[in-house]
């Protein structure tokens, strides 16, 4: 008999609809036949729901396990959130966990080939054995796919309750649990209620740091205090400036690929969301993971307040900024907030008595970046060993004295000396000529 209903931990599955009408199906199947043919349009159901899920997540092999998989490794509880950071718990927390595990094991070893005996369909043997041939995942990258369907092998394999729930923990501890655990990058919108929430970015460039060519100086800075900050030591916010097209964005998001099984995940703010960034921080500060909240192309006109906002929340409030939360931010502005002429001491403002407050108001922001990196255009010869390097990665094949006559032509109409330009240059190329 299955007994869902019976987990203390493990209810209210946000994903449950299936585990729901699939122990349904079961308990039926246990009282009576005739009572479970009356099901059969709930088993169709079912199984439906179970392959839309394989399309959408990239599922192969058991699909029902990976299913049940899928709902313990994403469900948020007072267990597995504790395993999550001391990958195992003590207490009477244990035995209430093992009483949802055993529950769990009887979901895994319950034989589905019943069913189709009872309906006389061959769907379960073919979940059973699912064969994905568009593995691509919609919702996950293939790292979280593959862990998850891996983990229900290991899982159906287990023998006992306590070598399931021995393998549960292991996996809250290597890999986390929930969103902010199988994820890399995160993104603000609110709900239905207006409230909060923090939503998974499933599709992520894959840039290295190794792949932006040049800026050795500042991607070692960046570095220095990502890494810091990840093996929990003291770091700064971090503040990348300089001119466009130049890496700043690239950099940041290669630092998420590197730092990322280290624990490192990044929330994407924009201006507009400043005022939910006090909510963003309350769902996890209390996490065991380290948090960058990045916030690209950052700067402000004169007229946009939003600055003022930052500052506190940067630094400066009552409450102090939790220790696994840093702010990173990329601007074209030295300052981020828009200079004049007349805001320099020398060129008083007719309308301001205090011009040396107005510069220091400006300043306050950027001051509470402790790290200040500049990522400066290169000058003809940087750019043409960028494009040099670029082509060779990319292999294109055309002789060097061509390439660099055609990169120049490019960057004359195209923005420029940057490597942004450099890689739309090749980009073209990939485009145009027959490799």
């Amino acid at each position: 008999m299955a007994r869902i209903q019976e987990c203390i931990l493990y209810r209210n599955f946000l994903n449950g609809e299936i585990l729901e009408k699939m122990t349904a199906l079961m308990n039926a199947c246990d009282n009576h036949q005739e009572e479970l043919k009356k099901e059969e349009s709930v088993f169709f159901e079912c199984v439906n729901g179970l392959v839309e899920m394989a399309g959408s997540y990239g599922f192969s092999g058991n699909l029902w396990h990976n299913y049940l998989t899928f709902l313990l490794v994403n469900h948020e509880n007072a267990f597995s959130t504790a395993s999550e950071i001391r990958g195992g718990v003590e207490g009477s927390i244990n035995e209430i966990a093992l009483n949802d595990f055993t529950i769990f094991k009887e979901l895994y070893d319950f034989d589905l080939q019943v069913f189709d005996q009872a309906f006389g369909t061959s769907c379960c043997r073919i979940i059973c054995d699912y064969q994905n041939i568009d593995s691509n995942s919609k919702m996950f990258n293939l790292r979280i796919r593959d862990r998850i369907c891996s983990m229900s092998k290991t899982l159906a394999a287990a023998e006992t309750t306590e070598e399931f729930m021995a393998d549960m923990v292991q996996f809250y501890k290597d890999f986390g649990v929930g969103k902010l655990g199988l994820h890399k990058a995160f993104r603000v919108a609110h709900d239905d209620n207006g409230k909060v929430v923090i939503e998974p970015v499933t599709k992520i460039a894959h840039v290295q740091l190794e792949d932006l060519v040049g800026y050795e100086i500042p991607k070692k800075q960046l570095i220095e205090n990502t890494e810091a900050f990840v093996r929990g030591r003291k770091a700064n916010n971090c503040l990348l400036f300089g001119d466009a097209g130049t890496g700043k964005s690239s950099s940041i998001k290669g630092i998420l690929n590197r730092y990322y099984d280290e624990g490192l995940r990044i929330i994407e703010v924009y201006k507009h969301q400043f005022q939910d960034l006090n909510d963003v921080i309350a769902q996890i500060k209390n996490r065991n993971y380290k948090f960058i909240i990045y916030m690209d192309d950052l700067s402000f006109e004169e007229f946009e307040i939003e600055y003022k906002y930052l500052k506190a929340v940067i630094e400066g409030g009552l409450e102090k900024k939790p220790d696994n939360i840093l702010i990173y931010a990329t601007s074209n502005r030295r300052h981020l907030v828009r200079e004049r002429a007349g805001d320099k001491l020398e060129i008083m403002d007719k309308d301001d008595l205090h011009s040396s407050d107005t510069v220091q108001e400006k300043l306050s922001l950027v001051y509470r970046f402790g790290v200040r990196i500049y990522f400066g255009a290169p000058d003809k010869k940087e750019f043409q060993n960028i494009v040099r390097v670029l082509a060779e990665r990319h292999g294109v094949a055309m002789p060097e004295e061509e390439l660099m006559l055609e990169a120049n032509k490019w960057e004359l109409s195209h923005g420029g000396l940057t490597g942004r330009t450099a890689q739309q240059f090749i980009d073209y190329l990939l485009g145009t000529i027959d490799q």
